[in-house]
Parts: structure tokens; sequence; C-alpha cells
């Protein structure tokens, strides 16, 4: 929708007459307040960029469009939209947004209460637009937000792995079954791509395109070969067997993945494929993963991972830790969250199981789990400039002393491993991590998936 004019809240429309008189620009920034995670991965403003902002964005249809639309809104009240100031924009700047934007570098895990976005004007006239944009930017708090908790879950991962098994199997570790959970297909590729900054597994196609098309990664995850309950059921209960030594038949190399709970886990997994077709998983070119998807997760996991030792046979690894036959492996899907993954991985290595017979699957809890409060995500004006020049501004509010805004033009400075936010005018022996990434329509700094990567594990 190139609609600019209409993307933000209703009441913005009207502040353009509330800034105090002569004011001729208004510096604004984006910060986490704290909540669920001490530091987050920021990611998705290229997104926003490119989707919503990069270009021509006013049109003199689309000042019409506004002017008709909203009129009726405030009740009559056409003096309430700033149609002069759209068509200012649209004489002078050819309908590109005259306003910059600075950013931490995408795929950077900074602590909270920092900044992570800062914008201004670019031309006095227009001091009213940074703000004004403020409800599409603060929505870069839901892929930070999912590259966060993603972030999080492949630090548990990764020290189940370092601690019992193979951690260069991480990539493949986490899963994402998030598109049927999500409220919209963009939620869905917007989400999607913030887990793939920590993971290369999806299920989740529009994010694997999202990240071709707006971060220039050409395959950003991978997937494989999978049953669902509809194809094993189709069978009936009296051909289970058949149904699961056609998964084998039909994908005679690589890895396959089969549920196989939709009668009796148990008994699949000792009977089935540990007896009647054990000899078909074993001189199989590839890996067969069972997946239960029902029951208490930890309680299943913990009984079917002795069942298919038995069965299939186990090594003891160097570190001391039980691994399946390499021919075989699970992948839970159902109930999992960053709590029951921990849970899971923990009583795993307490019964000596290594990480490297698990992957998980993770659905709505990784798409659609987290808000704006989950990292208390807030943008506020911190600075005013007039004739005489720049001017602090805040809120501090003396009924909630974790609400206290920050002033002036800002910079963030790395000290070691942490950032800290300073004012811009501060002199500092490090360099401003914040980068300009946008002015005047358009992007001065893109970042492909592969440095986003990057920057995830430093």
């Amino acid at each position: 929708m190139n609609k600019i004019i209409l993307s933000t809240d209703s009441y913005k429309i009207s502040h353009f007459k509330q800034y105090k008189p002569g004011t001729t620009n208004i510096s604004s920034y984006l910060e986490s307040r704290g909540g669920m995670f001490s530091d987050t991965t920021f990611f998705g403003l290229q997104y926003i960029l490119k989707e919503y902002l990069v270009g021509q964005r006013v049109t003199k249809q689309g000042i019409l469009e506004a002017e008709e639309f909203l009129t009726p809104h405030f009740f009559g009240n056409s003096s309430l939209f700033n149609k002069s100031g759209w068509e200012d924009i649209l004489n002078r700047f050819k309908g590109v947004l005259p306003v910059s934007i600075k950013a931490i570098p995408e795929g950077t895990k900074v602590n909270t209460h920092n900044v992570l976005i800062q914008i201004e004007a670019t031309d006095p006239a227009f001091y009213w637009l940074p703000n004004y944009l403020e409800t599409l930017l603060v929505q870069s708090w839901y892929p930070i937000s999912v590259a966060s908790l993603s972030s999080a879950i492949y630090d548990i991962i990764h020290l189940a792995l370092e601690t019992s098994g193979d951690p260069s199997g991480i990539d493949y570790k986490l899963h994402d079954f998030g598109f049927r959970g999500v409220s919209s297909v963009e939620s869905a590729m917007i989400g999607g791509m913030a887990h793939l900054v920590n993971f290369k597994g999806s299920d989740t196609l529009i994010a694997i395109y999202g990240a071709k098309k707006y971060y220039s990664e050409p395959c950003a995850a991978n997937s494989i070969a999978a049953a669902e309950h509809s194809t094993i059921t189709s069978w009936g209960r009296e051909m289970e067997k058949e149904a699961y030594e056609n998964m084998l038949t039909q994908y005679p190399s690589g890895f396959v993945a089969v549920v196989s709970d939709s009668y009796d886990i148990y008994n699949a997994c000792s009977k089935i494929w540990g007896e009647e077709l054990r000899d078909k998983v074993l001189s199989r070119d590839g890996v067969l993963v069972i997946r239960p998807d029902s029951g208490v997760p930890v309680d299943v996991i913990l009984k079917i991972l002795p069942i298919l030792a038995e069965k299939f046979g186990y090594e003891i690894n160097a570190k001391g830790y039980k691994v399946l036959n390499p021919k075989v492996r699970i992948i839970q899907g159902d109930g999992v969250n960053i709590d029951s993954i921990q849970e899971i991985l923990n009583a795993m290595l307490k019964g000596k199981w290594s990480a490297d017979n698990i992957a998980f699957g993770m659905g709505g809890k990784l798409l659609q789990g987290v808000n704006r409060d989950t990292n208390m995500f807030a943008f506020k004006a911190s600075a005013q400039q007039d004739k005489d020049g720049w001017h602090d501004v805040y809120k501090s509010p003396v009924t909630d002393s974790g609400k206290v805004s920050k002033k002036g033009r800002l910079k963030l400075i790395k000290n070691g491993n942490k950032f800290t936010t300073v004012p811009l005018d501060v002199p500092t022996t490090q360099d401003d991590c914040l980068v300009e990434v946008f002015r005047d329509g358009k992007i001065l700094k893109e970042y492909t998936f592969a440095e986003i990567r990057a920057n995830a594990r430093k």
C-alpha cells in the first residue's frame, strides 16, 4: 500500500500544529527499555525502508485521497490535515521523504536502554515528519523481538551442543513452523526472516522469498521431505507400517521426517520403525527423523530415546553422552517454546543423551509469541531545533521512573562488549556506531543477509 500519509496514527495527523513556534527540526530515537532479553538483535529496518519509505511516496492523488478520507474521520474538520505540508514535499522533493535515518547495523546485538534508530528531518519545513513516521518505524519491534527470541534459543541449544555433542550442527537445530500461526502473510515473512538471522531451517517459504527480495540472499533456508498427519492417516490405522514404508521408498536418500504419533508413538518407534522397517531405515542413504507430535514433550522424548537406542544402537561420544545411530534422529515440533526447549535439553543432558539427537520445530510461539512490550520498545523525541540551535527535550514522569527518556541528539558507542548511548556533542574516542541508512528517499547503506548473520554471531 503506497499510502504514506495514512500509514500513521490518527492523532499524528494534527501534530504539525502542536510543536513550539519556530521549530525547524525534531530528533527522535527508538530504544528497548528492558524486558525479556538483556540485549536485542537488531533486524528488519531495511525491509521497512524498502517497502514503505524508499522512492516517491507522496503523490497528488494520494494527497487528495487522504484529504477526502480524513475530513469525515475528524468530524468534517479538514484543517487538521496538513495538506500544504504534503504538497510542499511533492513540489520541492518530488514526493520523496525529506528525512535522515541512522541505525545500528542489522544483526548487531545491543544491550537494552540504548538508541537503535535515530531520525531527523533534512529540511526545516518538515520538522513534523520524523515523529509522523514513528508508527512505521516502531513496527521494527516485531522483527527485532523475533530475532532476539531466536538468538536466545540459539544460545541455549549451542551450549547444550558444546556440552554434549557437535556445535557445528547448530544451524538446523531450530526449524520455523510458524507460517500458519501468525496474523498475516507479511508477519510470516518479517518474523520468518528474523528467525533466519540465527538459523537456516524453515518451512515458512515467504520468509525465504523475503530474504532474497529485501536482503539479497539467494537461499536463506532449507527444508526436507516431511509427512503430516493427513498423509499418514489417509492410509488407515491398519496400514500405518505401509504409510511409513512409503516415505522411505518415495525418498530413498537424504533426510526425511515422518510424524509418528497418529496412533501410538511408542509402538511406532519400537515395533514399526525399530523392527518391521529397521533394515530399510539402516540401508537407506539418508537419515530418518521421527517426529512425535503430542503428549508432554519432555516425557515423550525421554521415553522414545531409549527405545530407539535399543532398536538401532547408539554410541558414547568423546564427551560421554549417548548418540543414536546416525541413521535416526528426532524432531520435536509440538509444545515448543524457549522454556520447553531448555527443559528438554536439561533432561536429556541429565540422562547423558547428546543434544545431537534432537532438533526442534517452533511455530506460533516463535513468530507470534512476542509483542511490543516483550522488550518494551519506545520511540521518543529527544531534541528540538530552532533558530538558536538544538535543545534537549525529554519526558520524566513522576509516576514511572522507567519511562524517563533520553535527552539530546544521540550517538551509540561501544566499550568492550557493551554499548552506551551518549549525547552527540560529547567527545569520545569511539566512533558513533549508528550508520546513516536512509536520506531523502534513498537507502544509503544496505546489508546482505550474510553480513547480518555475521554480525549476529560477533
